[in-house]
């Protein structure tokens, strides 16, 4: 904008410019030129006095004299009367043309003719005799431009003083425009980024200040939202400690076995979350940025980890299972505790969607710029791929939020990767989870998607258990 306001300005500045300095400089000249021919005018009126009394040449030499010099005045007398043979008499230098002269003379008017180095003001003057005579001025082409050279720098000067001028007040406005607008892309940039605190100063022109004003309106208002969704979500975290509590003592009266430990964990680590999602509700700025740099976790750690968890209730089902390529740590961008809740979600999507019995498998590959976890299953597959992405859709069962894929794809999206819906070799679904490990979100390489395919067209083995 500032530019734009400076370039306008500079247009319509040399526009005005060269409408007038050009027709004024036009001007000057053409008064330089009336008056050299008032100066040429003055000087051949100061001889017709002389030529209206005599003729003679010695007094006409006398007064050219007197009037101004020889080599700018000369006067042309007519031939004597009877003496058609006879020529003219000249007085002075002659520079006009023989044919300009008779010219004048026959038509007794004032005329002025170009000659090298200037023109010649022709004045006819009636003598006592009835006769013509010609008096010829002088006029160097130095005094018909004299002030010329010096009123078209002048001219120059003051257009330029005024282009000048004229950007520099245009600059001006456009700072006073542009620095209230680039503060409130900062402002709608801090507050894009989690400083809820940013306002902007309103400032500037009219425009700028309702926008200002309105910008600091709407930031209030998401303050004051966020703040009710927070307290919200403190609150419905706190009711679930009471049913928590009942859990735990319940499962503390279990007794001993790989079952009621499983239950006692599962119910120990649902405390922990809930306490977690309160204390990060409780908190003045919300969690709104990527996981800082340096934080990742192992991968295949939380994929045995997990796949522990849920392989006691796949043996109960009767589900085959299997994990490939966890026996080898792969360093993943994101942390611990996401990546297990990405797991879990997709896991339990497999065992609550598909009927007891079907195989299910989780595969892990490290490419060269991602960690890509598949999740396949034998079961009936998904229909609508897109709708499943699409947070809180669910699938219409009972204990569907349709907030499963929707927590895998921000995991994965928050890395600059994404979430793919397709359909696995076992014949169902398949999830294809991509952790950018680069922060580039790099298109998949042709490579990496051979050797994932490889990984998962191995042959199935129902009684492969973790490594």
């Amino acid at each position: 904008m500032r530019w734009a306001l400076v370039k306008v300005s500079l247009a319509v500045t040399v526009m005005v410019v060269v409408a007038f300095a050009v027709p004024l400089g036009l001007v000057v000249r053409e008064l330089a030129r009336d008056r050299a021919v008032s100066g040429a005018e003055r000087q051949a009126a100061a001889v017709a006095p002389a030529l209206s009394i005599t003729t003679d040449r010695a007094e006409l030499e006398r007064v050219v004299a007197a009037a101004g010099s020889d080599a700018g005045l000369a006067v042309h007398l007519p031939a004597p009367a009877g003496d058609r043979g006879a020529g003219g008499v000249d007085i002075g230098r002659r520079r006009a043309a023989e044919a300009d002269v008779a010219g004048v003379r026959s038509a007794g008017r004032a005329a002025t003719t170009e000659v090298p180095g200037g023109f010649t003001l022709l004045q006819p003057v009636a003598l006592s005799s009835g006769a013509i005579a010609v008096v010829e001025v002088y006029v160097p082409e130095a005094e018909v431009t004299n002030g010329v050279g010096t009123a078209w720098a002048v001219l120059a000067a003051v257009g330029v003083a005024l282009i000048v001028g004229s950007v520099a007040v245009a600059d001006r406005l456009g700072v006073r425009m542009v620095r209230p607008a680039r503060r409130l892309v900062e402002g709608a940039r801090e507050l894009g980024e989690g400083e809820l605190g940013a306002r902007v100063a309103e400032e500037g022109p009219t425009e700028l200040r309702l926008a200002a004003a309105a910008f600091n309106s709407m930031a209030d208002q998401v303050v004051g939202l966020l703040a009710s969704e927070r307290e919200l979500a403190a609150d419905l975290s706190h009711r679930l400690r009471t049913p928590l509590t009942v859990l735990r003592l319940n499962a503390a009266s279990l007794g001993e076995g790989p079952a009621a430990e499983q239950t006692r964990a599962a119910v120990a680590q649902l405390e922990r979350e809930v306490d977690t999602i309160i204390r990060t509700a409780r908190e003045a700025k919300p969690q709104t940025a990527a996981s800082a740099a340096g934080t990742g976790c192992d991968a295949a750690e939380v994929v045995r980890e997990r796949m522990r968890f849920w392989s006691a209730l796949a043996e109960d089902e009767g589900r085959a299972w299997r994990v490939a390529g966890a026996d080898r740590p792969v360093r993943a961008p994101v942390a611990r505790a996401d990546l297990a809740a990405a797991l879990d979600a997709l896991l339990g999507n497999v065992f609550r969607h598909t009927a007891d019995g079907t195989a299910l498998a989780v595969d892990l590959h490290r490419a060269e710029d991602a960690v890509l976890v598949l999740v396949s299953d034998a079961g009936p597959g998904i229909a609508d791929p897109g709708a499943a992405l699409a947070r809180g859709r669910g699938s219409g069962s009972d204990g569907s939020t349709g907030l499963g894929l929707d927590i895998v794809r921000r995991l994965a999206e928050s890395t600059g990767g994404d979430v793919r819906v397709g359909t696995s070799v076992l014949g169902g679904a398949e999830v294809r989870v991509r952790i950018q490990t680069d922060g580039r979100g790099a298109p998949r390489r042709r490579g990496d998607r051979r050797a994932v395919r490889r990984r998962r067209t191995r042959s199935f083995n129902p009684s492969r258990s973790l490594p």
